[in-house]
Protein backbone atom coordinates (compact mmCIF):
# COMPACT_ATOMS: atom_id res chain seq x y z
CA UNK A 1 0.00 0.00 0.00
CA UNK A 2 1.90 3.43 -0.99
CA UNK A 3 2.53 5.27 1.98
CA UNK A 4 2.26 2.30 4.49
CA UNK A 5 5.25 0.13 5.47
CA UNK A 6 3.80 -3.33 7.41
CA UNK A 7 5.97 -5.87 8.52
CA UNK A 8 6.75 -8.26 11.55
CA UNK A 9 3.99 -10.44 13.17
CA UNK A 10 2.36 -9.97 15.97
CA UNK A 11 0.29 -7.24 18.16
CA UNK A 12 0.04 -4.38 16.49
CA UNK A 13 2.37 -1.37 16.73
CA UNK A 14 1.60 1.33 14.80
CA UNK A 15 4.33 4.78 13.91
CA UNK A 16 3.24 8.49 14.28
CA UNK A 17 5.63 10.84 12.28
CA UNK A 18 6.27 14.26 12.41
CA UNK A 19 6.17 17.85 10.51
CA UNK A 20 7.48 17.35 7.00
CA UNK A 21 8.70 14.34 8.16
CA UNK A 22 7.65 10.65 7.31
CA UNK A 23 7.44 7.01 7.76
CA UNK A 24 11.06 6.59 6.81
CA UNK A 25 11.81 8.92 10.05
CA UNK A 26 11.03 5.88 12.28
CA UNK A 27 14.20 3.47 10.25
CA UNK A 28 15.81 2.72 12.91
CA UNK A 29 12.39 1.82 15.61
CA UNK A 30 10.83 -0.06 12.46
CA UNK A 31 13.47 -2.31 12.11
CA UNK A 32 14.29 -2.89 15.91
CA UNK A 33 10.44 -3.85 16.89
CA UNK A 34 9.73 -5.62 13.48
CA UNK A 35 11.54 -8.30 15.63
CA UNK A 36 8.54 -8.38 17.92
CA UNK A 37 5.15 -6.68 16.76
CA UNK A 38 3.21 -6.25 13.64
CA UNK A 39 4.60 -2.65 12.74
CA UNK A 40 2.89 -0.54 10.60
CA UNK A 41 4.28 2.90 9.63
CA UNK A 42 2.03 5.22 7.71
CA UNK A 43 2.51 8.88 6.09
CA UNK A 44 -0.18 11.12 7.53
CA UNK A 45 -2.05 13.23 4.48
CA UNK A 46 -0.19 15.95 2.81
CA UNK A 47 3.18 14.36 3.67
CA UNK A 48 5.57 11.53 2.35
CA UNK A 49 3.99 9.37 -0.34
CA UNK A 50 0.31 9.86 0.93
CA UNK A 51 -2.15 11.78 -0.45
CA UNK A 52 -2.09 15.50 -0.62
CA UNK A 53 -4.53 17.70 1.41
CA UNK A 54 -7.40 18.60 -0.16
CA UNK A 55 -8.57 21.12 2.47
CA UNK A 56 -6.96 22.26 5.80
CA UNK A 57 -6.79 19.78 8.17
CA UNK A 58 -6.64 20.55 12.21
CA UNK A 59 -5.67 18.19 14.27
CA UNK A 60 -9.14 16.54 15.31
CA UNK A 61 -9.18 15.88 10.98
CA UNK A 62 -5.67 13.86 11.46
CA UNK A 63 -6.98 12.05 14.20
CA UNK A 64 -10.33 11.38 12.20
CA UNK A 65 -8.18 10.13 9.50
CA UNK A 66 -5.85 7.75 11.99
CA UNK A 67 -8.78 6.13 13.41
CA UNK A 68 -10.30 5.37 9.38
CA UNK A 69 -6.92 4.18 8.89
CA UNK A 70 -6.86 1.69 12.02
CA UNK A 71 -10.75 0.46 11.30
CA UNK A 72 -10.30 0.02 7.48
CA UNK A 73 -7.02 -2.34 7.82
CA UNK A 74 -8.07 -3.98 10.92
CA UNK A 75 -6.15 -2.57 13.62
CA UNK A 76 -7.66 -2.62 16.44
CA UNK A 77 -6.30 -1.37 20.15
CA UNK A 78 -2.50 -1.10 18.75
CA UNK A 79 0.32 0.24 20.38
CA UNK A 80 1.79 3.67 19.09
CA UNK A 81 4.90 5.72 19.24
CA UNK A 82 4.75 8.89 17.92
CA UNK A 83 7.57 12.17 17.19
CA UNK A 84 6.36 15.90 17.38
CA UNK A 85 3.55 16.33 15.44
CA UNK A 86 2.60 12.58 15.97
CA UNK A 87 2.40 13.13 18.97
CA UNK A 88 -0.29 15.74 18.69
CA UNK A 89 -2.77 13.18 17.07
CA UNK A 90 -2.28 10.84 18.77
CA UNK A 91 -3.19 12.95 21.99
CA UNK A 92 -5.90 13.92 20.10
CA UNK A 93 -6.51 9.93 19.45
CA UNK A 94 -6.34 8.52 22.80
CA UNK A 95 -8.41 11.41 24.39
CA UNK A 96 -11.24 9.60 22.62
CA UNK A 97 -11.15 6.48 24.28
CA UNK A 98 -10.15 2.42 23.04
CA UNK A 99 -8.27 3.55 19.79
CA UNK A 100 -4.67 3.06 21.39
CA UNK A 101 -3.53 1.34 24.25
CA UNK A 102 -0.11 2.09 25.41
CA UNK A 103 1.89 5.30 24.46
CA UNK A 104 5.60 6.42 23.62
CA UNK A 105 5.43 10.00 22.59
CA UNK A 106 8.63 11.66 21.78
CA UNK A 107 9.24 15.32 21.78
CA UNK A 108 5.50 15.38 21.72
CA UNK A 109 4.17 18.75 20.65
CA UNK A 110 0.78 20.20 21.60
CA UNK A 111 1.57 22.26 24.45
CA UNK A 112 1.55 26.19 23.25
CA UNK A 113 3.74 27.97 25.50
CA UNK A 114 2.50 31.27 27.35
CA UNK A 115 2.36 34.43 24.57
CA UNK A 116 4.96 36.96 26.01
CA UNK A 117 4.29 40.56 25.42
CA UNK A 118 7.05 40.41 22.37
CA UNK A 119 5.55 37.64 20.75
CA UNK A 120 2.01 39.79 20.67
CA UNK A 121 4.03 42.82 19.00
CA UNK A 122 5.24 40.76 16.48
CA UNK A 123 2.09 39.16 15.40
CA UNK A 124 0.62 42.40 15.63
CA UNK A 125 3.09 43.76 13.03
CA UNK A 126 3.34 41.08 10.94
CA UNK A 127 -0.87 41.21 10.48
CA UNK A 128 0.10 45.05 9.80
CA UNK A 129 2.78 44.22 7.27
CA UNK A 130 0.52 41.59 5.96
CA UNK A 131 -1.79 44.34 4.77
CA UNK A 132 0.51 46.15 2.98
CA UNK A 133 2.78 43.71 1.78
CA UNK A 134 1.42 40.28 1.98
CA UNK A 135 4.81 38.42 0.45
CA UNK A 136 7.45 40.48 2.36
CA UNK A 137 5.67 39.62 5.86
CA UNK A 138 5.56 35.88 4.89
CA UNK A 139 9.31 36.31 3.94
CA UNK A 140 10.09 38.23 6.97
CA UNK A 141 8.00 36.38 9.94
CA UNK A 142 6.86 33.43 8.98
CA UNK A 143 9.62 30.30 10.13
CA UNK A 144 11.47 28.18 7.72
CA UNK A 145 9.25 25.78 8.37
CA UNK A 146 6.62 27.38 7.35
CA UNK A 147 7.83 29.01 4.77
CA UNK A 148 8.10 25.99 2.81
CA UNK A 149 4.95 25.46 3.11
CA UNK A 150 1.88 25.35 0.05
CA UNK A 151 -1.11 27.73 1.09
CA UNK A 152 -3.26 24.93 2.16
CA UNK A 153 -0.71 23.45 4.48
CA UNK A 154 -0.12 26.89 5.77
CA UNK A 155 -3.81 27.04 6.84
CA UNK A 156 -3.60 23.74 8.47
CA UNK A 157 0.20 24.67 9.73
CA UNK A 158 -1.61 27.29 11.57
CA UNK A 159 -4.49 25.03 12.71
CA UNK A 160 -2.29 22.44 14.23
CA UNK A 161 0.53 24.74 16.04
CA UNK A 162 -2.26 27.44 17.70
CA UNK A 163 -4.20 24.68 19.35
CA UNK A 164 -3.21 23.34 22.87
CA UNK A 165 -3.79 19.96 24.07
CA UNK A 166 -3.81 20.21 27.90
CA UNK A 167 -7.78 19.43 28.31
CA UNK A 168 -7.58 17.03 25.82
CA UNK A 169 -4.80 15.16 27.69
CA UNK A 170 -6.21 15.52 30.64
CA UNK A 171 -9.07 13.13 29.32
CA UNK A 172 -6.32 10.53 28.63
CA UNK A 173 -7.06 7.00 30.39
CA UNK A 174 -3.98 4.69 28.65
CA UNK A 175 -0.28 4.83 30.16
CA UNK A 176 1.73 7.17 28.39
CA UNK A 177 5.84 7.54 28.38
CA UNK A 178 6.57 10.88 27.44
CA UNK A 179 10.20 11.01 25.79
CA UNK A 180 12.48 14.11 25.38
CA UNK A 181 15.92 14.88 24.60
CA UNK A 182 17.35 17.04 27.13
CA UNK A 183 18.41 19.48 24.31
CA UNK A 184 15.17 19.61 22.61
CA UNK A 185 14.41 23.66 22.33
CA UNK A 186 11.38 22.31 19.87
CA UNK A 187 9.69 20.46 22.27
CA UNK A 188 11.61 20.92 26.21
CA UNK A 189 11.72 18.51 28.88
CA UNK A 190 9.17 20.93 30.42
CA UNK A 191 6.32 20.19 27.93
CA UNK A 192 6.51 16.58 29.29
CA UNK A 193 5.99 17.53 32.55
CA UNK A 194 2.85 19.55 31.49
CA UNK A 195 1.58 16.55 29.63
CA UNK A 196 2.82 13.98 32.77
CA UNK A 197 0.74 16.31 35.09
CA UNK A 198 -2.67 16.23 33.14
CA UNK A 199 -2.27 12.51 32.05
CA UNK A 200 -2.61 10.40 34.94
CA UNK A 201 -0.72 7.68 35.23
CA UNK A 202 2.05 8.37 32.87
CA UNK A 203 5.77 9.18 33.24
CA UNK A 204 8.76 11.06 32.05
CA UNK A 205 11.95 9.86 30.61
CA UNK A 206 14.91 13.02 29.24
CA UNK A 207 17.52 11.40 27.07
CA UNK A 208 20.71 13.34 27.65
CA UNK A 209 22.62 14.47 24.88
CA UNK A 210 19.65 14.28 22.58
CA UNK A 211 17.79 16.96 20.85
CA UNK A 212 13.76 17.15 18.98
CA UNK A 213 14.78 13.56 17.67
CA UNK A 214 15.75 11.87 20.55
CA UNK A 215 14.64 8.45 18.54
CA UNK A 216 16.74 8.61 16.08
CA UNK A 217 19.94 10.76 18.20
CA UNK A 218 20.39 7.46 20.16
CA UNK A 219 17.86 4.97 18.95
CA UNK A 220 18.71 2.18 21.34
CA UNK A 221 18.21 3.75 24.37
CA UNK A 222 15.10 5.09 22.97
CA UNK A 223 13.77 1.40 21.76
CA UNK A 224 15.15 -0.37 24.72
CA UNK A 225 12.75 2.27 26.83
CA UNK A 226 9.89 1.92 24.78
CA UNK A 227 10.38 -1.58 24.61
CA UNK A 228 10.27 -2.10 28.51
CA UNK A 229 7.14 0.07 28.67
CA UNK A 230 5.32 -2.06 26.25
CA UNK A 231 6.15 -4.91 28.15
CA UNK A 232 4.72 -3.78 31.28
CA UNK A 233 1.16 -3.78 29.78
Amino acid sequence: MKGVITCGRGRDLVFLHGYLASKESFYPQIEYFSKFYRVTALDFPGFGQAEPLKSAYSVDDYADWTERFLRENGIRFPLVIAHSFGGRVAVKCLSRGEIFDRAVLCGCAGIVPKRTLKYRIRVKTYRLIKKIAPEYAERKFGSKEYRTLSPLMRESYKKIVNEDLRKDAEKISRPVLFVNGANDRETPPSSARIYCNAVRGSRAVTMEGCGHFAHLDDPLAFNLAAEEFFREG
